[in-house]
C-alpha cells in the first residue's frame, strides 16, 4: 500500500535557550530603531520590492527605496539616492555575498557624493540572524516563527 504524503506530522518545537531569546529580543529592539529612524528623514535602501514589503510588515514606514525594481541600473540607483536630497541613508540590503558587495559598492559611491551612510541596521541585523536568514523579504517570516516558539514555549 503506498504511503500517504500528505498525513499530518506533529513536530516538537525546541526549547529556546536563554541565550536564543536574548538573540531575538535584540533583533526586535533592532527593528524598533530602524524604524523610528525611518521617520527622521531617513531614506532606507533596500534591494528589492518584496524587502520594502517586509520592513512595512514589521512597522518601519517612511521612505524606502528600492535598487532593483523598475530596471534601475547601478547608477540609476544612485543619481535616485542623490536627488532626494536627503544627507544620511540606511543601507539595507541582504546579507549574502552579493548584498555585502552591493552594500560596500553603494557605500563607497555615496559618501564620495557626500550622503551619510548608516551601516548600523545592517551590522547589527546580520550579527543577531547569525545566517539563519540572508534576505531582508525573510525577516518577518523568521520573526513570526521565533516568536510562536516563544509563545508555545510560554503557554
Amino acid at each position: 500500500m503506498p504511503r500517504n504524503n500528505t498525513s499530518s506530522k506533529s513536530y516538537k518545537v525546541k526549547s529556546l535557550s536563554t541565550h536564543q531569546k536574548n538573540r531575538i529580543e535584540k533583533i526586535q529592539q533592532t527593528i524598533t530603531k530602524l524604524s523610528q529612524e525611518a521617520t527622521k528623514n531617513k531614506l532606507i535602501i533596500v534591494e528589492g520590492k518584496k524587502d520594502s514589503q517586509a520592513l512595512e510588515e514589521l512597522g518601519v514606514n517612511g521612505k524606502i527605496l528600492t535598487l532593483k525594481t523598475g530596471g534601475k541600473s547601478f547608477i540609476d540607483a544612485i543619481q535616485k539616492i542623490e536627488s532626494t536630497g536627503i544627507p544620511e541613508v540606511i543601507l539595507l540590503l541582504d546579507f549574502d555575498r552579493r548584498g555585502k558587495e552591493a552594500t560596500n559598492k553603494l557605500k563607497q559611491h555615496l559618501e564620495h557624493q557626500k550622503i551619510k551612510v548608516n551601516l548600523k541596521f545592517w551590522v547589527e541585523l546580520k550579527a543577531f540572524l547569525n545566517r539563519d536568514i540572508q534576505c531582508i523579504e525573510g525577516l518577518p517570516t523568521y520573526m513570526s516563527t521565533i516568536q510562536q516558539k516563544v509563545n508555545n514555549q510560554t503557554s
